[in-house]
């Protein structure tokens, strides 16, 4: 988007405007604004993304910033301490760090349990299609060093040590501050932030947390939910996993013979019961965006700090952050996406090649063409503006 031009203030000729060069200026400018309003797409997506910003600035302090990731495994010490990082995984959010800062909530999705002592994986755990996370104690104070003060545990690895892992995990969080809920034990939470009251569910299609193909269910949640708070924020693990199933198919998809829901419906049918903002994982890596009655749809946020066991090649290693910038009535204003990059054994990056944001751009256009959103080439995320006779963009 070009800026406004800067008019000077030196002094102006005191040579008569001749009024034939008065004419022909209006005609090049009209000539120039109707070049501009029938050539532009009505999804806006600008390709160019060698200067990506990586600014995550608020511009009203009125507004709820909210900046969210996927999926968080900060290594394992099942079945051995061999999957933990170097330096006791202390090292392994520093690179984000500085691009996580100044949000009202930093959202995550903690993909297995805290646990440091012994426990029972789930069945099936090792036979290579089934697996089993828990991260000791102390690991609580890496996500609270970040500045995690939420997290999804609506996931199928929240229940991977059974109900000694979940209440541990839940204790932990307690003791450093951390917001949770999914857990059919934790189904929602309300909380405070700058004098906003947020509301905060998480679903899954999994053993222990609230049903995602339950809509009946959810919508009650969700209404109840908005009864008590300002803003309703919803999560969601839903989808089928990996590199081949990164667009929103608008259909039930299954994974392993497992119904992982319709996220496009499920979206759908939150926001109608009123959520504010949907933020999602479970395929592994990242998809489209959407916007339905003002609220931002997030459909996969893909993995964002998952040590060692999970694979990182391709889109698998995309590890976008958004920070997002809600009005406070919840409805959307703007977002900007920033490329992290997961390589070798994990843990994100920065990544100059903007990697994650040319995936998004690519699937949101594929998925959703005629999506009323721009994204610009330093990661942007904003209203595009249509005539209402020609639904062109401008």
């Amino acid at each position: 988007m070009g800026e406004f031009p800067v008019f000077s203030n030196h002094k102006c000729s005191h040579k008569p405007f001749a009024p034939i060069r008065i004419g022909r200026a209006v005609v090049i400018l009209l000539f120039c604004l109707l070049v501009l309003f029938s050539t532009q797409s009505p999804f806006v997506l600008h390709a160019d993304l060698e200067s990506a910003s990586l600014s995550t600035g608020r511009s009203n302090p009125n507004q709820l910033k909210v900046i969210a990731v996927g999926d968080i495994m900060l290594g394992s010490n099942y079945p051995s301490r061999s999957s933990l990082p170097p330096n006791d995984g202390a090292d392994l959010l520093t690179a984000a760090i500085p691009y996580l800062q100044g949000a009202d909530i930093l959202f995550g999705n903690l993909e297995g349990v805290l646990l440091s002592g012994s426990g029972t994986p789930k069945a099936g755990t090792g036979s290579g299609k089934v697996f089993s996370f828990k991260s000791p104690d102390h690991y609580v104070n890496h996500l609270k060093n970040a500045g995690f003060n939420l997290l999804n545990l609506a996931n199928n690895h929240s229940n991977d040590f059974g109900a000694k892992g979940r209440n541990n995990t839940m204790r932990l969080l307690d003791e450093a501050g951390i917001h949770y809920a999914g857990l059919l034990e934790c189904p929602t939470k309300v909380f405070e932030v700058n004098g906003v009251k947020v509301g905060f569910c998480g679903f899954a299609p999994n053993r222990a947390t609230l049903k995602l193909n339950d809509y009946e269910a959810a919508q009650k949640i969700i209404r109840e939910l908005k009864q008590e708070a300002d803003i309703v924020i919803v999560s969601f693990h839903a989808g089928a996993e990996g590199t081949a199933r990164q667009h929103v198919t608008k259909k039930t998809e299954y994974f392993y013979g497992e119904n992982r829901g319709n996220p496009y419906r499920f979206a759908r049918v939150a926001i109608d019961a009123g959520a504010d903002l949907i933020l999602g994982h479970g395929p592994h890596v990242p998809r489209a965006v959407d916007l339905y009655k003002d609220r931002l749809i997030v459909y996969s946020m893909g993995n964002f700090a998952t040590y060692k066991l999970f694979a990182l090649g391709g889109s698998l290693g995309l590890a976008p952050i958004f920070s997002i910038n809600l009005a406070p009535d919840g409805s959307f204003i703007d977002a900007q996406v920033i490329s992290m990059i997961q390589k070798g054994k994990g843990g994100p990056v920065p990544d100059e090649n903007n990697a994650a944001l040319k995936k998004i751009i690519q699937l949101t256009k594929a998925d959703f063409p005629d999506l009323p959103l721009e994204i610009t080439a330093e990661g942007q995320i904003k209203r595009a503006f249509y005539s209402s006779s020609s639904r062109t963009a401008f």
